[in-house]
């Protein structure tokens, strides 16, 4: 996670800076100026927009300015969805009741929000059969169509046909 770098108090390099925020006079001072009116309140002078002309600064507290910081950056990364795959494997050969078994586990992931990764595993010689791999797979996708829509159709990976399905209504 990149840090975002502040320069505060003496770092700052402008000769005049905007000054922003609360118990202060807005406006444009010198940098000692400024410099000046923290140090009177006891709190640090904080550039918080280096690029504007000029430089935006606020009168406040380092420590607690970077502490809300990571605190607003953690809770932007727990908001974050994370989205899981769960796999299911079949072979070229695999019965209709075996299909519905694997189905019945593809709806639970669906509506748990979860993607499923759906895949045909050819061995050896049984790579021959791709039509089989295909049929079954979109078979497969057909039997889930309330709960899920497919987001890539059957397609060839080496010794592997995938296929992904993705949920219809998010939760």
């Amino acid at each position: 996670m990149a840090e975002i770098r502040h320069r505060i108090n003496n770092k700052i390099r402008a000769r005049e800076v905007r000054i922003v925020g609360e118990n202060v006079e807005n406006g444009i001072f010198s940098r000692d100026e400024a410099l000046k009116m923290a140090d009177e309140q006891g709190l640090d002078l904080v550039e918080i927009s280096p690029t504007a002309k000029p430089p935006v600064c606020k009168i406040i507290d380092y420590s607690k300015f970077k502490y809300d910081q990571k605190k607003r950056q953690k809770e932007l990364k727990a908001k974050a969805a994370k989205t899981v795959v769960k796999e299911i494997r079949f072979g070229p050969n695999t019965d209709d009741h075996d299909l519905n078994f694997k189905q019945k586990h593809a709806i639970k992931f669906l509506k748990e929000g979860n993607k499923v990764k759906a895949y045909v595993h050819f061995y050896g010689r049984s790579i021959v059969y791709k039509d089989r791999g295909k049929e079954l797979l979109e078979k497969f996708a057909a039997g889930l169509e309330e709960v899920g829509k497919v987001e890539q159709h059957p397609r060839m990976e080496g010794r592997r046909m995938i296929m992904f399905l993705t949920p219809l209504a998010a939760k």
